[in-house]
């Protein structure tokens, strides 16, 4: 397990440094971190340059691109050797350990799925480190522990990433991640005994299996000798036998870039087969398993995105349900009938409306339709028959529901509720009646009556009205000093919606102000806000972002000083392109596992480049020149005095490789100018962030927290329950 940063003593002597010279390295003078530039570890320069359309480019640390390499990995043990300590000594870390640690260790439950006669879900108690997965004869309980991924590595580093119970609910198809990594081993699970079959299938990384309805295997999409640099294949595997007798079922042989992944229909008749081609458009076949070969051609034109969302059979055919976009940039339900000629074989169930169709679900003889208005959740019903409009679902607050969990076999669905103060609520829809019911409701220990939410909205650069989240205190006073996490994604069609969040709360109880922005290049207004965020349009998302903050000093919510900005991946990139263009507007920015070199990141695997319908490839003229513009690798000023930055990546991320954090910490530790800090966190049992072990989010929060808390001079809580909380 990492050494807890929070033991400060013990981390320093552990590293070799003297408590005297952290304390003065990390020195909190007037609210503000202090660091002399020759604290840094060396970061040799090479003369490596790209000609891009006529450009040379200088890469000069393009030497951290190669992981391996030993002198690397000195540069990272380095860098940890400087920053573990720095982080550890903040005043504000202690309080923010223990607040967090507390805050976590709450009861908590995922959405259920059916299988046959049991229920499976997710189950944390609140003080495990990782979810088990439990198995139940009523969605209600109790249930026993089918799988505990905490047991089987000590620092609760391998995690269950995914799972799928056949039909029959007797086996589990479960697979694993260690450290985070996206490449996935698969285990099959007898349910009674709790014991695994003999085989292991290994190569995966995006993909869930689909069991055939007889329960005698299962398709699924690998990666050709494990190289991610090729496209995957659908392969079926039967039980108990080796993965390298997996029979092909279906490869794509028309298209370079292309990723099919398959799901069976409810009747076991067909294999609907979607072929993902980047954020913009896919394309979807129905092959028949009736062993002709049949393969039927239901969505070829990539002009819209389409999610299956389930099927009925009759003695006419098989009628296949999808959400698109084709034709209806926000969103619609179609059916597909099989057993007509393709001319007339599509209908409309839900036609377009106002309101984004966010997701949809096929449960009994119902489509449940989720809506977003302004960024949060409205639930519709419609018979899945005429389409009529069976009214609206009941919900708590304006929040995000999670997806339903169901089929067109049964009536009964779950879904989840959130929102900024709700940890999520499980509840029980039936289709039939529509009756809403709570299934299960988290009990959290702590007082949350003294916030609330708003939304406001904004202009941007060009007038664009873009919305905001802000969450606060009820007596908060417009006085411009509020500390302020301002917090954005923009990009992938991905919507930022209000969800709990434990980190979130210690804000709040540290007298801070949470802000979330809504920008182009999310899905909060369909397709069309998506791609107003992309390619040669992208500085339209950092344009938001910058806008966000203006709006909240103009409207004395805060200060440049006292304004930290944060996101992750697509948002660690919003955020290293805003630091670099405006660092004078923040008082801190945590770019965490983000994309930060534009020229180059589609080099890393064929996911990464499949990103290029939201950033475009340099390969292209237009795309390289809109790149270059705002790649924050490319955009480090030399004598520039930069925010204090905490980058935060981990070694084992195959999704944004760490390269990026690694070359653009370098880049910016030469170009600072001042002695304000800009220093980066490695992580080296962990990966993009999925399956991180609570343990380890703790650690990770607490540095970020601590490190944005000291440069906005904020105190800590007088009490553990933060309802003392001040800053000055």
């Amino acid at each position: 397990m990492r050494t807890s940063v929070g033991r400060v003593s013990g981390v320093i002597q552990a590293l070799g440094v003297s408590l005297a010279a952290v304390i003065l390295l990390a020195g909190c003078v007037s609210g503000g971190l202090r660091l002399h530039h020759s604290a840094y570890p060396a970061s040799p320069q090479e003369r490596v340059t790209d000609s891009y359309h006529g450009t040379t480019v200088a890469d000069p640390w393009r030497w951290l691109e190669s992981l391996d390499a030993p002198r690397t990995a000195d540069w990272v043990q380095a860098q940890n050797r400087l920053t573990v300590p720095y982080l550890a000594a903040l005043p504000q870390r202690p309080w923010l350990q223990t607040r967090l640690t507390q805050l976590y260790a709450y009861e908590r439950s995922g959405v259920p799925r059916r299988a046959g006669k049991q229920y499976f879900y997710l189950y944390n108690d609140g003080r495990q480190n990782q979810s088990t997965l439990q198995v139940a004869d009523s969605p209600s309980g109790p249930g026993r522990t089918l799988l505990d991924p905490a047991s089987l590595r000590g620092d609760s580093t391998v995690a269950l990433a995914e799972y799928e119970p056949s039909p029959d609910g007797n086996l589990l198809a479960y697979a694993l991640t260690d450290a985070g990594s996206d490449w996935k081993t698969w285990h099959i699970r007898d349910v009674a005994t709790g014991t695994d079959l003999p085989e292991v299938l290994r190569d995966t990384k995006f993909t869930q299996p689909s069991w055939a309805r007889d329960g005698s295997g299962f398709y699924y999409s690998s990666y050709p000798s494990g190289d991610d640099q090729r496209q995957p294949v659908i392969r079926f595997h039967r039980l108990r036998q080796p993965q390298a007798e997996d029979q092909q079922v279906y490869a794509v042989s028309d298209h370079p870039t292309r990723i099919p992944d398959g799901v069976v229909t409810e009747d076991g008749k067909w294999l609907v087969i979607l072929l993902d081609d980047g954020t913009v458009a896919n394309g979807v076949n129905a092959l028949a398993l009736d062993g002709s070969g049949r393969l039927e051609k239901l969505f070829d034109r990539y002009d819209g995105m389409q999610t299956y969302i389930g099927s009925r059979s009759s003695a006419a055919g098989t009628e296949l349900f999808f959400r698109t976009t084709a034709g209806a940039p926000s969103g619609r339900v179609v059916a597909v009938d099989l057993g007509k000629p393709a001319a007339t074989r599509q209908r409309v169930v839900v036609a377009e409306t106002a309101g984004v169709l966010e997701q949809a679900a096929l449960i009994g003889t119902r489509v449940i339709a989720s809506y977003l208005h302004d960024a949060h959740a409205v639930v519709r019903s419609h018979d899945a028959s005429s389409g009529a409009s069976l009214g609206e679902l009941s919900l708590p607050g304006l929040g995000t529901v999670s997806a339903f969990s169901g089929d067109s076999s049964s009536p009964e669905a779950f879904f989840g509720y959130t929102d900024f103060f709700t940890p999520t609520r499980i509840y029980r829809h039936d289709a039939g009646s529509g009756a809403v019911s709570v299934l299960r409701t988290p009990v959290f220990a702590a007082d949350l009556s003294p916030y609330v939410t708003e939304q406001v909205f904004y202009p941007s650069r060009d007038g664009t009205r873009v919305p905001m989240f802000l969450v606060h205190r009820r007596d908060a006073v417009l006085n411009g000093r509020n500390p302020v996490m301002l917090y954005g994604y923009g990009g992938f069609d991905i919507s930022l919606t209000p969800s709990f969040s434990p980190a979130t709360v210690a804000w709040l109880e540290m007298g801070g102000v949470y802000a979330v922005a809504n920008l182009r290049g999310g899905g909060e207004y369909g397709s069309q806000w998506h791609l107003a965020g992309t390619r040669e349009r992208k500085q339209n998302v950092f344009d938001d972002f910058i806008a966000a903050a203006e709006y909240l000093i103009a409207q004395r919510w805060t200060q440049p000083a006292r304004l930290v900005i944060r996101g992750g991946s697509n948002g660690g990139l919003l955020v290293g392109a805003v630091l670099t263009q405006r660092p004078e507007l923040f008082g801190a920015a945590l770019p965490d596992v983000g994309v930060l070199d534009m020229l180059r990141y589609h080099l890393a695997s064929a996911n990464a480049r499949q990103w290029g319908d939201d950033f475009g490839l340099s390969e292209n003229a237009g795309d390289f020149k809109a790149q270059l513009a705002y790649s924050p690798y490319h955009n480090a000023q030399r004598n520039t005095c930069y925010p204090p930055t905490l980058v935060t990546t981990a070694a084992q991320d195959n999704r944004v490789v760490p390269w990026h954090s690694f070359k653009f910490a370098a880049a910016l530790q030469t170009a600072q100018r001042c002695a304000q800090p800009t220093l980066i966190r490695v992580e080296t049992r962990a990966g993009h962030g999925a399956g991180k072990p609570t343990w380890m989010q703790v650690e990770q929060l607490a540095d970020q927290w601590s490190f944005a808390a000291s440069a906005l001079g904020m105190r800590v809580p007088l009490s553990s329950s933060g309802s003392s909380g001040a800053s000055h």
